[in-house]
């Protein structure tokens, strides 16, 4: 029998409503005097900080909570809120790139297959939540850092202060990213699969779901690590280019 968890989340209009409000008040508040250019990728960013450290926060104790977690375990209330909470996330977020950036396939796909993995899990097998979730936090443990490093990126070309903060965030950020997408989220996935090729999900959550959030993951899992690898690539030109710079 479940354990009644003291946390509950709101059902999903009323956060997708937070998640919409939170762009509003940053795109016509907080942001304001930014470049129009930029306004719509810094407000997405907001929304994102709003997800990215809470779900991970959510995710871990959802998953604690509850002793029988297991790759093929019945999903608790508390796990089906927590997916909800990032349904609502990535609905908003998906809305965003729909308006401003209706071109951008990479992330407009992204969203789409990341909101399969979780309504699946969430409304069809209602179960997995601990392979899902445990998949949420290794992708938003990095959020935080992330979302500054993007800010900061956006706006070092005019403020001194945002290209200090960008100087100094990317080579922790780079690395922490690296560990976690390149080494410890593969791992997973490994288990992940393990169990599920075994067959002791048989019965238990559809094979062509558990399959679908495999391929997704590993999809999503490659296109990070080329993006990685992409911007060592650039830091190191860069670094090697100011130092040859002072060397002359």
């Amino acid at each position: 029998m479940e354990t009644q968890n003291p946390i509950i989340l709101p059902h999903l209009p009323i956060l997708f409503s937070f998640f919409f409000t939170v762009y509003l008040i940053a795109y016509f508040i907080v942001f304001r005097t930014w470049s129009p250019k930029i306004r719509p990728e810094a407000s997405s960013c907001l929304i994102s900080l709003s997800h990215g450290t809470p779900a991970v926060f959510f995710s871990s104790y959802a998953l604690l909570s509850d002793p029988a977690t297991g790759f093929a375990a019945a999903n608790t209330r508390l796990q089906n809120s927590v997916l909800e909470f990032s349904v609502a996330y990535f609905l908003m977020d998906l809305l965003h790139y729909l308006v401003f950036f209706p071109g951008d396939v990479l992330f407009i796909g992204h969203h789409l297959a990341t909101l399969f993995v979780f309504l699946t899990c969430r409304y069809v097998a209602s179960r997995g939540a601990l392979a899902v979730l445990g998949l949420l936090i290794l992708a938003e443990v990095t959020s935080l850092c992330q979302n500054v490093w993007t800010l900061a990126n956006a706006r070092r070309r005019e403020v001194e202060f945002a290209a200090k903060v960008y100087d100094f965030l990317s080579p922790p950020f780079y690395v922490l990213y690296s560990i976690v997408r390149g080494f410890v989220g593969p791992y997973f996935v490994y288990r992940m699969t393990a169990f599920y090729v075994s067959g002791a999900a048989e019965g238990l959550i559809p094979r062509w779901v558990w399959l679908s959030w495999i391929v997704v993951v590993v999809a999503a899992i490659s296109v990070s690590i080329m993006w990685i690898s992409n911007l060592w690539v650039e830091l190191f030109r860069d670094r090697s280019g100011k130092l040859e710079k002072k060397t002359r």
